[in-house]
């Protein structure tokens, strides 16, 4: 009896060390997640064109879903604003946010003229996340550095931020957003959130 204990326990043993190298073949770098992002952004620009801004928006929404934390984004660029919202202005507010994100990168990233991403190098942070360190050769133009924060979210990594030429994405947001908050309100906010998303659609 002592030796059939002894079997179960060393298949379960077993079946749970081959679920965590299972498990850990599975995960998915920041690097990767940047890499694999920029490769998207890339062939986007080169279809763009032929695609117009719905065709841009529609192929990148599921490559800035799986590379970016938006829901935590949306929370973060409204600051301490966020607990003072009910549950379906959070769930609203994120929801607006997420298209204006993609709306912005389908705006953005329109044409090719033989650009290129590179990464240069990474970094951990003292509070567990990492920095992607890169940059987007532009010819006959000075290169654009691109600095992208990520952090862990289950087996994978997700940006929370990009500073761009020195620029933090999320600063700006979070600046604007909460003066809209505090000043106007949440309806206004997502108004005019609604406005650019118009914008970038009839450019």
């Amino acid at each position: 009896m002592r030796l059939k204990k002894l079997a179960v326990l060393a298949f379960a043993l077993s079946s749970l060390l081959a679920t965590s190298a299972f498990a850990q073949e599975e995960s998915t770098s920041a690097r990767q997640i940047i890499d694999k992002f920029q490769t998207e952004l890339i062939q986007v620009m080169k279809d763009g064109k032929k695609l117009g801004f719905s065709g841009r928006y529609d192929k990148l929404e599921p490559a800035i879903s799986n590379s970016h934390d938006l829901p935590k984004i949306a929370r973060i660029v409204v600051g301490k604003e966020w607990e003072k919202l009910t549950e379906e202005q959070q769930k609203k507010l994120t929801d607006v946010f997420t298209r204006l994100s993609v709306a912005s990168y389908a705006h953005n990233f329109k044409d090719f003229s033989g650009e290129a991403f590179a990464i240069d190098s990474e970094e951990e942070t003292k509070m567990g996340g990492v920095v992607i360190h890169s940059h987007l050769t532009v010819p006959d133009d000075k290169p654009v550095k691109f600095d992208y924060m990520l952090k862990e979210k289950g087996a994978s990594w997700r940006i929370i931020n990009i500073i761009a030429n020195g620029v933090s994405d999320l600063a700006l947001k979070r600046s604007e957003y909460t003066a809209i908050l505090q000043r106007e309100g949440f309806d206004a906010l997502i108004a005019k959130i609604n406005e650019k998303i118009d914008n970038y659609a009839k450019q």
